[in-house]
């Protein structure tokens, strides 16, 4: 699995942003490409300590259980549901949020393993650097993938 605290997964991640456009379209979803870069540095806030939204109940029954497929290496299921805190409504600019986004993964991947330990996710609770690394990763990947990058 890779994990974005690893300095050659990260920058593969960095290089696929490149590829994005604004013009860039969804295969699936309903977030334009500037929303789903947004989506993505609001979950980087969570791991890096800027946000903390409260636990959802469902996570506090079934989180625990259910925090493998967070960090496993089966791919994030295409339309699932996210974190309400991370929704991204409202318009967003495209240069913007891929250059916060690009920066906020550059910072996370130098401070490494310091950076995450122990924080809590909203709804699998307390995650190792490790789970934090590879999740970030899978993350990104899965919306990468959504828009065809």
């Amino acid at each position: 699995m890779k994990n974005i605290l690893n300095p050659s997964h990260a920058r593969e991640v960095l290089d696929r942003i490149d590829r994005l456009s604004p013009s860039s379209k969804p295969k699936w979803g309903e977030m334009d490409v500037a929303k789903m870069l947004a989506h993505c540095s609001a979950f980087q806030d969570i791991a890096m300590g800027n946000a903390s939204p409260k636990r959802s109940w469902s996570g506090i029954l079934i989180g625990g259980v259910a925090k493998p497929m967070f960090y496993n290496d089966k791919p994030l299921a295409r339309n699932m549901s996210t974190i309400s805190a991370i929704k991204i409504v409202d318009e967003r600019n495209f240069e913007v949020e891929k250059g916060k986004l690009k920066q906020q993964i550059i910072v996370f991947q130098k401070k490494g393993a310091q950076e995450c330990m122990g924080r809590p996710h909203p709804f699998f609770g307390k995650l190792t650097s490790e789970q934090w690394g590879k999740g970030i990763y899978k993350h990104l990947d899965h919306h990468l993938k959504q828009f065809g990058v």
